[in-house]
Parts: C-alpha cells; sequence; structure tokens
C-alpha cells in the first residue's frame, strides 16, 4: 500500500509539472492569444514575457528532487519555447561592423546629479546622445558637459539630442494623447548628417504606463504609439532611427502601431528600468532602413533608468 501510494502521489507531481510546463509553454508561444481587453493583460504579460524563463529551471529542480524522468522531459517544452523567441537574443554574438553609436538615457526629472549623469553620457563615446526628462534647470549643465564633444543640438520640451555630427531638419513632433496640455512636449525629429550617409532620427518619450489593482493602464502611451507610427509611416527618410523612453518593450502589443514597421536589435536584453532592479526595456533604440546590432544597459547614474548604448550599421 505504501509503494502504490507514493506511486500515485508521484503521478500526481508528474500531472501537475506536466501541466506547469504545457501552461508556460503555452504563454510563451501564444502569448499574444491572451487578451488585452480587461486590465490589458496581454500587454502586462508582453512586458515581462522573458522572464518566464524562470519558471523552467524550477520545474527542473521540482522534477528532480521527486526523480520524474517525464517532468524533467515536459520541462523541454517551456525551454525550447523560451530559446525560440530570446535565444537569439541570449547567444547571438554581436557584429563588429558599425557606422554610428548612440546612448539613450531618461535622464529623470528629479535626478540630483545632472552633471554626473551627463559625465556618464559623454564617457560613452557615442555620436549621438538621446535624453527625455530634460529640465530647464538642468539643459545649461548638459550643455556645458557635451557641447565640445557634440556641438550639435537640437531640444524641444523634455526630450534632446546632442550630435557629433551637423543637424538639419530640426522639428518637434506632436505625439500628444488626446486631451493632453500643449505644454506636453516629448517628441523631436531631425536630420543627423553622419559620414556614412544621412539618417533620420526620433527622439521620443511616451506616456507612462500604471500597473494598479484595475491592470495595466497603458491606454495614453498606446495612442502616442499610434500617432508616431503615423509620423514614421509618413516619413521619407531611407534610414530611419526611433529613440527613446517608449514605456514598453518591443514584445508588448500595445506599441505595434510603432514596432511594426521598424527592426529591434539582434543582440543583448539590456533591461534598462528599474534601475535599482532592470527587469524591462522599454529604453528603446529601433531602425528602419538601417541595422541596430546591439544594445547594451550602461551603469547606474542618477535616475531610474539605466543608460542604453546601441551601434547602428548604416549600409
Amino acid at each position: 500500500m505504501i509503494v502504490r501510494g507514493e506511486r500515485r502521489s508521484l503521478r500526481r507531481w508528474e500531472y501537475g509539472l506536466g501541466a506547469g510546463a504545457v501552461g508556460v509553454t503555452g504563454l510563451l508561444a501564444l502569448h499574444f492569444a491572451v487578451p488585452n481587453r480587461v486590465g490589458r493583460l496581454g500587454s502586462a504579460l508582453e512586458t515581462f514575457l522573458p522572464w518566464l524563463g524562470v519558471v523552467v529551471p524550477l520545474l527542473g529542480c521540482l522534477a528532480l528532487v521527486k526523480r520524474s524522468a517525464p517532468g524533467l522531459v515536459a520541462c523541454l517544452l517551456p525551454a525550447l519555447a523560451w530559446l525560440w523567441l530570446f535565444g537569439g537574443l541570449w547567444f547571438a554574438s554581436s557584429s563588429e561592423s558599425y557606422d554610428l553609436t548612440v546612448v539613450q538615457h531618461n535622464i529623470a526629472d528629479d535626478n540630483s546629479d545632472p552633471s554626473g549623469t551627463a559625465q556618464a553620457l559623454l564617457a560613452t563615446g557615442a555620436d549621438l546622445v538621446a535624453v527625455q526628462e530634460l529640465t530647464s534647470a538642468a539643459r545649461p549643465v548638459y550643455e556645458d558637459v557635451l557641447g565640445a564633444s557634440h556641438p550639435h543640438r537640437a531640444v524641444h520640451g523634455t526630450v534632446g539630442l546632442w550630435s557629433s555630427y551637423p543637424l538639419t531638419d530640426v522639428r518637434a513632433v506632436d505625439i500628444r494623447p488626446a486631451g493632453f496640455p500643449d505644454s506636453w512636449q516629448r517628441g523631436l525629429r531631425a536630420t543627423v548628417a553622419a559620414p556614412e550617409g544621412a539618417v533620420a532620427v526620433y527622439v521620443v518619450h511616451l506616456p507612462s504606463i500604471r500597473l494598479g489593482a484595475s491592470g495595466f493602464a497603458s491606454a495614453a502611451r498606446d495612442e502616442s504609439a499610434v500617432r508616431l507610427g503615423a509620423l514614421v509611416a509618413d516619413d521619407p527618410a531611407v534610414r530611419l532611427l526611433v529613440v527613446g523612453d517608449l514605456n514598453g518593450t518591443v514584445q508588448d502589443r500595445g506599441l505595434d502601431p510603432l514596432t511594426s514597421q521598424l527592426a529591434a536589435p539582434d543582440v543583448g536584453f539590456a533591461f534598462s528600468w528599474p534601475a535599482s532592479l532592470p527587469v524591462a526595456r522599454i529604453d528603446q533604440v529601433l531602425g528602419r532602413g538601417v541595422m541596430v546590432t546591439e544594445v547594451s544597459a550602461l551603469d547606474a547614474t542618477g535616475s531610474d533608468h539605466l543608460p542604453v548604448f546601441g551601434r547602428v550599421r548604416l549600409g
């Protein structure tokens, strides 16, 4: 009777492990099927989608403890699904060929060390420095620190771009959701005269999202993404970059109107938020007609975001 009881208990564990493995596999492979109507659950899942991979070793450990061969085999399903989605970011090597470098950073409007943050961005050696949450008080600090190496700049509202190369066709872009005041100015476009060819650069900061009892509040951000996506679609530039704090990951369907037109980097997770314990990359360097070969998160500054460094091939 004891043996039978142990077998029954093991079978229950195996069924549970199998169900867990199939469930995680389904969420990974079919995340787009999770509905977004209630609390935008789909977007919430897609924001943290890579972290479902953590469940795989946990299930594997349980299978080992219970000495369950079927449980171990079942763990292969979510492992393969995760590798299918994210294996390239994890294992692929970065290209050594690039023409342009850019550092993207939400510098935080409450940053107590703007000079230190500006020095950290300067130390990256990036050709382009894009920032968000630039205040009128902090702007002179960034101009002073970056001015010599990046003499060409464009600032509109709370977003700014410093460039080693000349800027032309600088203009504001309106990505305000309905009902937002005219003072909400978070987008600009400029053409960078890089040696390998001109490239249009958008520097943007989409509205924040909130995660609360009612779910994932992202309606304003999604509307802003639609507006920005329409501008990008109409832009005649052959080479184009969108750089900024999109308040969302490239997997988040709420950004599809924009990200469906752009290519994300092939290498690097580069989790950028929150700086104290980064769990998602919401700071993006995305391209059309160019190849963003790699992104990487840099050391923390005085901001609640980490800077993100990207390499871009224009050829």
